[in-house]
């Protein structure tokens, strides 16, 4: 089979070019090839020379001139060239082989097929050739077109050997089923997989999964990212628990699982609940981020989980103790500890304030106060809000739907609401010890603080002069 037809930017006969005048094999590889059969778009330029990768690499960016800029990681024998918008990632063919005694690999210079064996998946294993006398032809030796065309994810060899290898493939495996979904018609309700990971490489999986000890946390992270990222998150959170990689991954949402019983009576499976509200939230939204909100918004149930015999299982303030909770989750897991975390954490915090103000009636008060809280996140919050409604009854879910459809409505009517999302108090602290002598403390937070619930209740104007009237008669 010849793919010349898809290798349309040029960079491809370039690198061909300097491969021939050095009298070099080279092919691109792995995603690039994988993804020309899915009709993905794709940027992942990654090629294999048979001979030392580094080599063809610092040709290459020669030929690009000034303006390429090469970074060389000798000690796993790569490089990598930046060229305008181009990522270009070199690495020489390896093989290797096993000490029977040993699962350590020794590596060591190989043939494109002796590469291709140490890719992680079949689907991954496929290499198109750059060179002029053969350029587009495809190299599949174990068969990854066929897997692709199956929706199957498995190893190109033993998949123990694979994992021991490197163990994030066993998450990389998750991800690509995760990022590699299509939404099929499915009336039944029930979690649809484009892709399965085959049962002798899904066993590995579970076998192994303690190995994950050993990766770190960023490279974890990036992974986690790109199912984050993907259509249906929810299949690859489910894949992980299913496959026993989550305690390893992502232990903070364990507790999330499972139904207790009291009394004839339950309360939903929390971690499916949540997965579920990723997904609607991903049906809406490319934000990360909130993805990241849905998936902790509920992270304090279990902390807060209380039977009471007349009003069965509930889980009072179990908005205001995960918003706690997000800045310790995220130094664990080592996620990023700036405004993104902040974002997060307000956004778990004021996850019940939708429903609670659609219930009271949608008053202006409350409304002003939501709009001042929640700020310019304001519609992602409204977002979290309406996915996180899962009830299979149809009246509640009904009733739900309204009251945020009044809230939404009431949020254009009120006055000054444009103004409200970038809250600033009109009264400022410096002013207030100018004005009225009074020093640094607890009181000048009490004034503002003063000041801030009359512009909320709709006492006074949100206007400075109208402010300072209220603060001088009231304090």
């Amino acid at each position: 089979m010849n793919l010349k037809e898809d290798l349309k930017n040029p960079v491809f006969k370039t690198i061909g070019g300097i491969a021939d005048s050095m009298r070099r094999e080279v092919y691109t590889v792995g995603g690039f090839v994988r993804d020309i059969f899915l009709d993905r778009p794709s940027k992942d330029y990654d090629f294999v020379t048979v001979g030392s990768g580094i080599e063809l690499a610092e040709a290459v960016a020669r030929h690009f001139g000034p303006k390429a800029h090469l970074s060389v990681f000798p000690n796993y024998g790569t490089a990598q060239v930046k060229y305008r918008d181009l990522e270009l990632e070199f690495v020489g063919a390896r093989r290797e082989s096993y000490n029977r005694d040993s699962r350590n690999p020794v590596v060591e210079d190989g043939s494109l097929e002796d590469d291709m064996k140490r890719r992680d998946f079949t689907i991954n294993a496929m290499a198109v050739s750059l060179n002029a006398d053969t350029f587009g032809e495809l190299i599949d030796p174990f068969n990854g077109l066929i897997d692709l065309h199956a929706g199957i994810i498995k190893t190109p060899l033993d998949p123990d050997i694979t994992f021991s290898d490197d163990p994030l493939r066993m998450l990389r495996a998750i991800r690509f089923a995760t990022q590699l979904y299509k939404p099929t018609d499915n009336s039944a309700g029930e979690p649809v997989y484009s892709f399965r990971i085959a049962p002798e490489t899904f066993s590995a999986i579970k076998r192994n999964a303690g190995r994950m000890e050993i990766i770190t946390r960023e490279r974890i992270n990036d992974e986690l990212s790109k199912i984050m990222k993907a259509a249906k998150p929810s299949i690859g959170w489910r894949l992980l628990d299913m496959t026993g990689l989550l305690p390893y991954v992502f232990p903070s949402l364990l507790p999330l699982k499972g139904v207790e019983m009291k009394e004839g009576k339950g309360h939903k499976d929390n971690f499916y609940h949540t997965i579920q509200v990723v997904d609607n939230v991903a049906a809406r939204s490319d934000n990360e981020w909130l993805r990241w909100a849905a998936l902790l918004h509920d992270i304090a149930k279990p902390a807060t989980k209380r039977y009471d015999p007349k009003l069965g299982w509930t889980f009072h303030n179990h908005n205001f103790v995960g918003e706690k909770m997000i800045p310790r989750i995220f130094r664990k897991m080592k996620l990023p500890l700036n405004e993104k975390m902040k974002y997060v954490s307000k956004l778990v915090g004021l996850h019940m304030r939708p429903q609670s103000v659609g219930e009271e009636g949608v008053s202006d008060s409350a409304v002003r106060r939501m709009l001042t809280d929640a700020g310019n996140d304001v519609e992602d919050l409204m977002i979290l809000a309406e996915s996180d409604i899962t009830s299979k009854q149809p009246e509640k879910v009904r009733r739900q739907l309204e009251g945020f459809k009044k809230l939404r409505e009431r949020m254009q009517c009120v006055h000054d609401a444009d103004a409200l999302r970038n809250w600033k108090n009109p009264i400022d602290g410096n002013e207030i010890m100018e004005k009225l002598g009074i020093p640094p403390g607890p009181e000048i937070a009490r004034l503002k603080e003063l000041v801030k619930e009359a512009i909320i209740e709709g006492q006074i104007p949100y206007d400075h002069d109208s402010a300072w009237q209220y603060l001088l008669d009231h304090r």
